[in-house]
């Protein structure tokens, strides 16, 4: 593939990626988009890019805006959502990215620590809620709304003004401020499950320098086609789906969502997928229902490519040796790895996951059937990426290996450290904070437990301020229950309390589907509330979850479980914006139900 990689010093900030972008391709596919009237993909080049941008650029600066004023972007992924980055970073303009399905009361929050000048949403409905949520937002001096407003629609804010609007009779040129790399150009909160979010500096060194050196744990030409699905919020589609795409020349496809993924992946034929670990999860699910539906053949076939492939994987990892089993692999890759391959487009070489550890099941299993899919690991405040695996040096259950100029060792109590010019500038208007984070060395405190193995892989073993201690003593790490429980497609979420308590118990969430067959299987009713307490289904869910646990410990079992089948939501705040679970929310949530099961006797039927 060819490669004509901008380095970051030949872009010098975010804006100037762009500028160089055009300069090297200007007619080249750079974004593919849905047009939901037409019913078809359209293409828009760089050079289209940037005219645009010049436009919002001429609006923003009719707004009143000095370098350094904050701008937030609460849109899903879209051209849109790079016009208005690239325009406001090209003024020197600070970006503050919202999730789109936050909660308003933390968007409200954010917007106000931020001090945002100007916000620019999706539609009237997601200033209105933020409205509610809050005394007004007096702060803003502008909403811009992408959806359309008719003339005859007068807004009830005056501050509120469509795109089409704000941008009517403009036009200029690209602009691109010769700031300095160091400046700070953005401001992400993160979505911790305890707590406000903290507002993540980043500057324009340490984003571009991320997304170059993870560039060069692969070898990317720009004829790669990324698919857009996490949120452009989420640092790491933003560093690497967004910034690394363009610093390599690829072209990126915005996924019309999680309903129509599956679709998305057949037509657009990524080469480029990066998501986190829980999209994997549903597809790892989705391959093992099919197969349980198969003839007892073809379940064979399947179980025979899954075992040949992952010793054919382990033999180029040279931690294998020939076998003439290996011949059958032609055979079965035309039977049973290619249709699962085409079905998420067939040309997958590089699949990321990042967020959350990823089972090693999930890991094997596309690994054995010829889909590259590796595990990293990074945070918000080091821009993100910190390790990844190597498509010549994959470890499934590892996190990988660290980026090349990343330093990362394990400190005191296990804690994974990592200093790099990755790591942030610090936390937004929270100085404490930030002494706590980064040490007087110069090294970011993750709060992750890790170990290191001989050939420098990283594994992560749990969290510093996640730990259960039974009234035994026994100490266990719940996330790494979790992540195993997780696997068996019969439950949506699982959480694990026990703090203090004589054993372990877990609340559950239940795919609806998978609880259908199995409360039938059991002669219950999956239509009857009751039927989830009923501790003949209690039991069988227990059968499943041990199921999973045979590698732990004999007091890391769980004796208990509240069974639901309601979904934990973001609005309800049991979910961050990036999907993981709230533990104290969801421990307040359910305090009722989780005492309930430590209470001698017979359950009490409680239904959620």
């Amino acid at each position: 593939m060819e490669s004509d990689y901008i380095t970051p010093e030949a872009a010098g900030t975010l804006a100037g990626l762009l500028r160089e972008r055009l300069r090297r391709t200007p007619d080249k596919a750079a974004y593919r988009h849905f047009e939901v009237a037409s019913k078809t993909w359209a293409d828009t080049t760089w050079r289209d890019m940037a005219t645009e941008v010049g436009r919002w650029q001429q609006a923003l600066l009719k707004e009143d805006l000095a370098p350094g004023d904050r701008v937030a972007v609460m849109l899903r992924n879209s051209r849109e959502w790079v016009l208005i980055d690239q325009a406001a970073l090209g003024l020197g303009l600070v970006v503050v990215p919202l999730y789109v399905n936050d909660r308003p009361g933390s968007v409200a929050y954010i917007v106000e620590h931020a001090e945002v000048k100007l916000l620019v949403v999706e539609g009237r409905r997601q200033w209105r809620e933020l409205q509610r949520a809050s005394n007004g937002l007096d702060g803003i001096t502008r909403i811009v709304t992408v959806s359309r407003l008719e003339p005859d629609d007068r807004p009830e804010d005056p501050r509120l003004t469509s795109l089409s609007n704000w941008l009517f009779g403009l036009e200029g040129p690209l602009q691109a401020l010769d700031g300095e790399t160091d400046e700070l150009a953005t401001i992400v909160y993160t979505s911790g499950t305890t707590g406000r979010p903290k507002g993540v500096m980043l500057s324009h060194r340490n984003v571009l320098a991320n997304a170059h050196a993870s560039a060069r744990c692969g070898e990317f030409g720009n004829t790669e086609v990324f698919l857009s699905f996490l949120p452009l919020s989420h640092t790491l589609e933003r560093t690497a789906g967004y910034y690394l795409a363009m610093m390599i020349g690829g072209l990126t496809a915005f996924s019309r969502g999680i309903p129509q993924l599956a679709e998305d992946l057949r037509t657009v034929r990524p080469t480029i997928l990066i998501s986190v670990p829980r999209v994997y999860e549903t597809l790892y699910a989705r391959i093992m229902a099919r197969v349980e539906q198969e003839s007892p053949l073809r379940r064979g076939l399947f179980e025979l490519a899954r075992a040949i492939g992952w010793r054919r994987f382990e033999r180029r990892h040279g931690r294998g040796s020939w076998s003439p089993s290996l011949m059958l692999w032609p055979v079965l890759e035309r039977l049973v790895a290619d249709p699962i391959r085409k079905g998420l487009g067939g040309r997958l070489s590089f699949a990321i996951s990042g967020g959350a550890a990823l089972p090693s099941e999930v890991a094997r299993l596309f690994l054995s059937l010829g889909l590259p899919i590796y595990q990293g690991y990074g945070l918000t405040e080091a821009s993100p990426t910190v390790t990844v695996n190597r498509i010549d040096d994959t470890k499934p259950d590892s996190i990988g290996l660290p980026l090349p100029g990343v330093e990362v060792r394990i400190g005191e109590h296990d804690e994974i450290l990592t200093r790099s010019v990755h790591v942030m500038l610090g936390y937004w208007d929270n100085p404490a904070a930030t002494a706590e984070a980064i040490d007087a060395e110069g090294w970011l405190h993750t709060g992750d437990q890790g170990r290191v193995d001989a050939d420098g892989h990283y594994f992560i073993i749990g969290r510093l301020k996640e730990i259960i201690g039974l009234s035994s003593g026994e100490k266990m790490p719940p996330a790494d229950m979790e992540l195993a429980i997780s696997i068996d497609s019969l439950f949506d979420h699982v959480m694990v309390f026990g703090e203090g308590k004589p054993y372990l118990v877990a609340v559950a969430v239940l795919d609806r589907r998978q609880w259908t067959t199995l409360a039938r299987d059991l002669a219950l009713d999956p239509e009857d509330p009751a039927a989830l307490a009923d501790r003949v289904a209690e039991k069988a869910a227990l059968a499943r979850i041990s199921a999973r646990l045979t590698d732990f410990p004999g007091y890391a079992q769980i004796r208990r479980a509240h069974l639901t089948t309601e979904p934990w939501t973001i609005d309800e705040g049991l979910l961050t914006p990036t999907l993981k679970p709230r533990r104290q929310q969801i421990q307040r949530r359910f305090a009722a139900q989780i005492e309930a099961l430590y209470e001698p006797g017979p359950r009490r039927t409680s239904v959620v």
